[in-house]
């Protein structure tokens, strides 16, 4: 049988990436390093430690288990998908791609399923290809953005494209791989409205989770539509805001590698990516011209349609809601200039100070999208008039620092996962100071910086159970 649900089960059996092969394992490697360090530094959140307790109460198999990566705890393997997922997006910082993260919705769910199989680094990483490949084929037959109509493509594509790779892993036959698939799309979900709550990190969690539901059910014999993606009753279809998705041309899969040209934008900065070009613009503009914040009379920040609608607070009272909120990125941005760990305090957001400028802020729209990522306008722009008249100006920002396009150096991306290991650390010392005798406080006995170390060689592991055993 032809059709896209078939094509995909059959790449998923046997994959070709083509002539770049290497340099798409190597971006799917530092898209799983950063995936564990914001995870690292997620741990602590409330939402983190919901998900560990939910999970904690859930039967499974206790024979195949996975490590948490950040405590001295197993739990079954999807177990430890959801909440290893659920916390590497909990501060979003995780990486973004394809208009969503495709990094927390794959390498939770790959590196449980290889530590169940004892699987190479090298397949793991393969797996991540296949994953992302999976999700760029879905999500490249639509023009118009998910975010508008209030799909978030981290839950809907990645649950599908984690099912894919964990397929791949296992090393599923094609029939096979093709039920999962259409049972994994019937399984996804994941609302833009829920931006801003602990619901959103939640998403990633369940994309893995869900990805080894589907797959294990499949392998029990649950049966799907062998077209559930592509039937004008299906996944595509109904997922598409006006209809104009492309459901009959054949899959541009083997011999090739989205990601080797798409890439991954690692986040430099810890809230929705929709506010990353502004906020290089300030910090930009503010370093240049010294601006005092106290004679800022207005600032005008130009976005793309879809950006705007993440970007949903305008008045923030939470750290939570601040992530969401081109408000706060100018106030950040302009009175601390910077947008860090530490200003996403709940204190920080209601600073006097701050809270002056949010009403300072004006959002216009720029209608014309990224050709390579509807969910953004080509560029961004910031404009500050002052006082005393005077207007300063960022012209057109197309790429944030940490773009494909604009990538981080080698020193910067350890700064970052540095960062998150320091976040860590701080939650496990205020919590044994407080008296905490559980898992999280505990570790998982891996020294901090040998861990980088281990993840830099991950495509030369023989086994990843390897990567959190002291």
């Amino acid at each position: 049988m032809t059709g896209l649900t078939q094509e995909l089960a059959r790449y998923v059996q046997e994959p070709d990436f083509g002539p770049q092969a290497e340099q798409a394992c190597d971006i799917a490697r530092m898209g799983m390093i950063d995936t564990i360090a914001t995870a690292l530094a997620g741990a602590h959140e409330p939402v983190a430690r919901i998900a560990l307790d939910y999970a904690g109460e859930q039967g499974g198999n206790a024979a195949a288990a996975a490590p948490l990566w950040f405590a001295a705890r197993d739990l079954p393997a999807r177990q430890s998908a959801f909440v290893n997922g659920t916390a590497s997006h909990a501060l979003d910082y995780d990486d973004v791609a394809l208009s969503g993260h495709p990094s927390t919705a794959l390498t939770p769910a790959i590196l449980a399923q290889g530590h169940v199989l004892g699987a190479s680094g090298e397949r793991c990483v393969r797996a991540y290809v296949v994953g992302y490949e999976t999700w760029a084929e879905l999500v490249s037959r639509e023009t118009d953005p998910y975010h508008i109509k209030g799909w978030h493509p981290t839950a809907v594509f990645g649950t599908v494209a984690a099912t894919a790779a964990l397929a791949y892993l296992r090393g599923t036959q094609a029939p096979v791989a093709a039920h999962a698939l259409g049972i994994a799309a019937s399984l996804a979900s994941g609302l833009v409205a829920n931006f801003g709550t602990m619901t959103k990190p939640l998403h990633a969690g369940r994309a893995g989770a869900l990805a080894f539901e589907a797959l294990d059910l499949a392998e029990r014999g649950l049966t799907a539509a062998p077209d559930a993606l592509e039937h004008k009753a299906g996944f595509l279809n109904a997922l598409s805001p006006q209809g104009r998705v492309d459901r009959e041309r054949p899959a541009a899969l083997q011999g090739q590698a989205r990601i080797a040209t798409l890439g991954l934008a690692i986040k430099k900065y810890p809230v929705c990516y929709s506010g990353h070009r502004i906020i290089d613009g300030l910090i930009a503009l503010a370093d240049t011209h010294g601006i005092d914040p106290q004679q800022v009379e207005r600032v005008r920040v130009a976005i793309g349609r879809p950006q705007a609608s993440m970007l949903r607070n305008r008045r923030p009272a939470t750290a939570l809601q601040a992530k969401f909120s081109a408000e706060f990125a100018v106030a950040s941005a302009l009175l601390r200039r910077k947008v860090g760990l530490a200003e996403l305090q709940d204190e920080v957001v209601n600073q006097p100070a701050m809270r002056a400028l949010y009403d300072k802020v004006e959002v216009a729209l720029i209608e014309q999208a990224d050709p390579s990522d509807s969910a953004f306008a080509l560029y961004d722009e910031v404009r500050i008039e002052m006082r005393d008249g005077t207007v300063l100006e960022s012209g057109r920002i197309p790429y944030a620092r940490g773009h494909a396009r604009q990538p981080l150096t080698e020193d910067e991306l350890r700064a970052k996962f540095d960062e998150c290991l320091r976040c860590w650390q701080a939650g496990m010392r205020q919590q044994a100071a407080e008296g905490g005798t559980d898992a999280l406080a505990a570790g998982h006995g891996v020294d901090a910086q040998d861990l980088y170390g281990r993840l830099r060689a991950l495509r030369q592991l023989p086994d990843v159970r390897a990567l959190f055993r002291p």
